[in-house]
Parts: structure tokens; sequence; C-alpha cells
């Protein structure tokens, strides 16, 4: 009996821990999925974030990842969900593992470049999607992987042809970067999809070039003339990185830009500059039910030293404190442009797109930076379907609890495929705020499916 009773405040302990995190959290980034292996891409006036999907029922002692999800944001902080837009089932050679992944535009098309293991070549492999545009659709560019096995030979075990990094330079050379307990790279052609040249090997135990070692997951990038190699070392996982003075010159280590922290072995990373701003994405095991199979992409503003460093950076739960944009109400709003949530997921269906469900009474969404206006809005629209009993959307501002300016509600519509537009009117509220959508219904049945919104 008392091993139980502290079992039990154990579990209170941590969900109460959890929920006074989550009033001020903006990490993990994602909370409807289990997501991993960020790979940040800005192009235009938008970040789109590239990641794998850790599948939920994976089990503790390996991976079960067969997808690809894609999120965009145009502010920081508030996060859309697009779905699946690549699947390992589009590659014919591939065994079904999604392993990390990179996307890049050139010349106005969009090259993934991914790892996994082959069905034809033992070992793993690194293949190229291509899309014309960054939401895809992709498809296989070779029919075959680019990188195979018996391609790298330095290293004995099977596994050293994962993580891709890709680069183009400003002269207009491509490069890829890759590998586990080794660190491979070569040139690209133009074409990208093609090696032009022999390809290379870096010591992983050099020390001039890699403080800590090289594990896997290299990034490279360049920023005011200056190149950087962003990479994981040790098991569990730091994050280092080097510089050099071109992207295939000789590499020299700097440092520890994230410790191990967090209960997660593996590490990722991630950096861009977006909007004047410097960004880390990472991942951990963060969310409820995570652990080392089951992770989540998390991100971190920083600012570079006078002389190019980058600081030493932790993991934390209030991630972007703040964005680098607004969101207008007045325009239609997918249900899945979310800046935190609890308890629902994302699903996707032919006719409607991606869609918000498993929505339960408790549950709520929260958009931030939420700009008003001067005058204020009269009318609630949402796009929603009911099953079973429907229930009620609160329209809140500045907190879970925070005012109600109006309530919204959803009724019974036959099916989960029977769709509605439903109106309330709302209080005018002027200004910027966080609005949160706080779902209200019967136990234990899901009450509704959301779809988009608007104020008018």
């Amino acid at each position: 009996m008392m091993k139980k009773m502290e079992v039990g405040k154990k579990l209170l302990a941590l969900s109460l821990g959890w929920f006074s995190m989550a009033l001020s959290a903006q990490n993990p980034i994602v909370q409807t999925h289990y997501t991993a292996d960020p790979a940040p891409m800005v192009y235009r006036d938008t970040l789109y974030l590239y990641v794998g999907c850790d599948e939920k029922d994976a089990p503790r002692n390996a991976y079960l990842m067969r997808e690809y999800r894609l999120y965009t944001t145009t502010d920081m902080v508030n996060w859309t969900d697009h779905g699946a837009v690549l699947r390992t089932s589009v590659f014919d050679w591939s065994a079904g593992d999604a392993s990390a992944a990179q996307c890049i535009e050139r010349n106005g098309k969009f090259y993934w470049y991914i790892s996994s293991q082959n069905k034809f070549k033992p070992g793993s492999s690194i293949g190229v999607a291509v899309g014309d545009t960054p939401y895809g659709p992709f498809k296989d560019a070779l029919g075959r992987a680019l990188v195979t096995n018996d391609m790298t030979t330095y290293a004995k075990h099977s596994w050293d042809d994962l993580d891709p990094s890709v680069f183009v330079d400003e002269d207009g050379q491509a490069w890829l970067y890759w590998g586990n307990g080794v660190c491979y790279r070569a040139k690209l052609k133009e074409d990208m999809v093609s090696l032009d040249g022999e390809i290379e090997v870096i010591d992983r135990k050099d020390a001039s070039s890699f403080s800590g070692g090289f594990t896997e997951a290299p990034w490279i990038y360049k920023r005011q003339g200056r190149y950087y190699l962003v990479y994981a070392s040790g098991f569990p996982e730091s994050i280092h990185y080097s510089t050099a003075k071109s992207a295939g010159g000789k590499w020299t280590a700097q440092g520890v830009v994230m410790p191990t922290e967090k209960g997660s072995n593996t590490n990722h990373p991630g950096i861009v500059d977006f909007k004047g701003h410097s960004y880390f994405f990472y991942h951990n095991d963060a969310l409820p039910g995570g652990h080392s199979y089951c992770r989540s992409v998390c991100v971190e503003e920083f600012v570079y030293g006078s002389d190019g460093t980058i600081p030493e950076l932790h993991m934390t739960h209030e991630g972007v404190k703040q964005g680098v944009g607004t969101l207008s109400p007045y325009r239609r709003t997918e249900a899945e442009t979310i800046a935190w949530s609890e308890g629902v997921t994302s699903a996707v269906s032919a006719e409607r797109g991606v869609y918000i469900t498993g929505i339960h009474d408790g549950d709520y969404i929260k958009v931030r930076d939420v700009d008003f206006g001067e005058t204020g809005p009269k009318k609630f629209v949402a796009a929603a379907s009911s099953r079973y009993h429907g229930g009620e959307m609160e329209l809140r501002i500045d907190g879970r609890d925070g005012e109600v300016i109006g309530t919204l509600r959803i009724p019974y519509t036959g099916e989960w495929e029977n769709w509605g537009e439903f109106a309330t009117d709302v209080k005018s509220v002027t200004g910027v705020h966080d609005l949160y959508f706080v779902c209200k219904g019967k136990k234990p049945h899901e009450l509704f499916n959301f779809d988009y919104w608007c104020f008018k």
C-alpha cells in the first residue's frame, strides 16, 4: 500500500508539474504528435520545419518512424500542421524507417534528402525526393538511393549512412554531409541528385576538428563568411560545433552548443536565421509519455557572439519568448495553427485536409499574439463536425481561465464527415491578445472535430 501511495504521489507531482509548465510553455513546439530530427528551411517570408515523426506506439527500445511531417510559421510562436507530406513508401527501395532528413530549395525545386534502410542493398542509404513546392507533392528523384552502404566502407557498421545535411554555397557548389560514427562529405552536381567526385571521410576522433568526437546529425550552413558544422557528440548525445573557412576545408573544433539534458538519448540540431533572429532547433522527450523513441522538437532563440561564436544553450519550457509577427483573426485560420495545446491531435482527410480531432472535455488550443485591431470583432465562425453530442467552445483571452468573449455551440451533425459552419456573437476586444479555445462537453465521448475559424 505504501508503495502505491508513493507512486501515486509521484504521478500527481508529474501532472502538477506539467500543468504548471504548460501555462507558459512554448516547448515542445508541437504537442499533437511526437516529432524528431528538426530541419528548418527559410523560404521567402515563411519558416518551414521538416521533421521525422515518432509514432506514439513506438516501443521503448526501437524507433517506429515511417513519415515526415511539415510545420510552418511566420511568427515563430504559432505553428501550422501540414500533415505527413512525405512517407517512406514513396521510395520503392526503402525498408520503411524514416530517419533524419533535410529539405532545401534550388532553382525553384525543393530537394528532400532522407536516410532509410535499403531493401535491396543491406544497410542504411540516402535518397532524394523532389517537389515543385515546399509542400510537395514529393516523388523519388532517382528511383534508387543516391548513397548506399557499399559506397562507404570506412565504418564497419551498416548504419553509417544516416542524417544527411545539404548546403549550397554562394558559388553554386552544393555539399552533402552525413554519417553515424563517421563524418562523410561529398560535392553534389548542379542537378542536386548526382555526386560530383569522391566521398571524403573526416576522422570523427580528430580532436582538432570535433570537440568530444563526432557521433551523427551534422548540420552545415554559412553565416557572415564563416562555415559552421553542428553535430551530435557522445551517447547520450550533446550538441557541439566546428567552424571552417570553406565548406570543404579543415574544420576547427569550437565547443558545446547544448549539453546532454533530459531523458532522450539522442539530439539533433538545426540552426537558421529568420526575420533578423537566430534560432536553434533540437529534440528531447519532454511531452507526456515521451522517451528516447518518442521525442519532441523544441526551439531556442540565441544571439551569436561578436566573433561569431555560438553560446552554450539549454533546454527550456518557455522556448521563444517574443514572436516576430502577429496573427490576424479576420482571415480564415486553420484549427491546426497552434502555439500550445493539451489533449488534442491532428488528422487528415481528402476533403478537409488537416484538422484537429481527439477533442474531449477540458482540452484546449492556444494561439499567441492575435491582433484584434482598433475596432474589434462582432462574430466568430468555425467549421466543425460531431458524431456524438457536440459541445461548446469557450473563446477566452490571455489565459485558459481568462475572460470569455464568446461561446460557440457545436451541435450533433450526424457523422464525423458531416461538417458545418457555426457562428456566435462575441464581445468586442481590441489590441493583441493570446486566444484560447477551451472545449466543454459530455464525458467520455469525443466532442467534435475542428477545421478552421475566423472572426468577423
